[in-house]
């Protein structure tokens, strides 16, 4: 069996390579891609395989832009940190996933179930049911955040959102009416909340925005300098490893 993994953490790659050669000794990995850009050259460059295994946020995008951007004719594992509110897509319409750390318990059952589907497996159908996994999972990402506030309980809408940031170890939301509100979630998962193509996590401190760009400069060190159009509590950088993928988010 050919089996493609798309993972961009090589360690989870790694483990999940591993265990699937223990779990059956006919898989071959034909690649590992950690990226949209190498995963839809590949994909153009190569037949489908039997299989692939998928995270869903990869360092230039969502996996859904890699399945949009070619049409591929082979079922999908994805490998996930999401909460069950997304999760439910994906049972919905016979999409198996595995959440992280994935557990070799877990993996085999993803195999099992693969292997029972595979005789009765049409590759139209399945398109058609990953589209509509893909749609349900992005109408998913939350459309307000609950912050408690002075003895309130307060719906602060995602639209209204300038950027979240971390100050002094408390996570906030700025929004454009230049209020700020604590909440209660760390910044990863303000992370898995909002909708990647209109937010991009910048760095350690801040999930910027889109709307709130007017410009990048080159920075000190190859990394860039983020000029906003609402103030911020210090200067966002984007880390020169980060580089690439922020100027292809932002262009996309």
């Amino acid at each position: 069996m050919k089996v493609i993994i798309i993972e961009d953490e090589p360690k989870t790659a790694k483990e999940l390579q591993m265990m699937l050669g223990s779990l059956d000794k006919d898989i071959v990995i034909e690649a590992v891609l950690s990226s949209v850009g190498s995963a839809v050259k590949w994909f153009r460059e190569n037949p489908a395989p039997d299989l692939i295994f998928s995270d869903i946020q990869l360092g230039d995008g969502l996996c859904f832009d890699i399945f949009r951007e070619i049409a591929i004719g082979a079922p999908v594992i994805f490998c996930t940190a999401y909460d069950q509110y997304a999760i439910h897509a994906f049972e919905s319409n016979s999409v198996d996933y595995l959440l992280k750390p994935v557990e070799e318990m877990m993996l085999e059952r993803s195999l099992k179930k693969y292997q029972r589907i595979k005789e009765h497996y049409s590759s139209a159908s399945y398109s058609n049911n990953l589209n509509n996994a893909f749609q349900q999972i992005e109408s998913s990402y939350k459309q307000s955040i609950l912050v408690y506030y002075r003895e309130k309980i307060i719906p602060v809408k995602v639209a209204d959102l300038c950027f979240v940031h971390v100050s002094n170890g408390a996570v906030i939301l700025r929004t454009f009416d230049k209020k700020e509100y604590p909440v209660q979630y760390s910044i990863d998962q303000m992370e898995n909340m909002l909708n990647q193509q209109q937010f991009f996590r910048a760095n350690r401190q801040f999930i910027i925005n889109r709307d709130i760009i007017r410009g990048v400069e080159h920075h000190f060190n190859r990394r860039l300098l983020v000029d906003t159009i609402c103030q911020t509590p210090e200067v966002i950088i984007i880390s020169r490893l980060k580089v690439q993928n922020f100027l292809r988010w932002l262009e996309s």
